[in-house]
């Protein structure tokens, strides 16, 4: 199982938005990201913007693009492009991986 965190930058203004839309997330969203192998799957924000994204997998690269095939995830991408410091793109194509260090097994 690959563990992968990564991070984003949400803009200031729109960190209590931001909040709320994940307050109830689409059961197709939360469904596709099941199938295609997103599992332990959470987000940390920080008040300055500092997103951090945890999950595990089987395969990243497969669940990247097992999610990019979805249609609800292209029309999830597209709501909450403004909501991060990327110029507009999608923020599932957009992620810094960081790289794992240290591990407590």
């Amino acid at each position: 199982m690959e563990r992968v965190c990564f991070i984003l930058q949400v803009k200031k203004d729109h960190l209590e938005e931001y909040r709320e839309r994940h307050k109830t997330v689409w059961p197709e969203m939360l469904e596709a990201l099941r199938e295609t192998g997103w599992t332990n799957y959470s987000l940390f924000l920080r008040e300055d913007g500092l997103l951090v994204g945890y999950l595990e997998t089987p395969d990243f690269e497969a669940a990247l693009r097992g999610m990019a095939l979805r249609e609800v995830n292209e029309w999830w991408q597209r709501q909450m492009a403004d909501f991060f410091e990327l110029g507009g793109e999608h923020a599932d194509r957009s992620m810094e991986r960081l790289e794992e260090v240290f591990h407590l097994a």
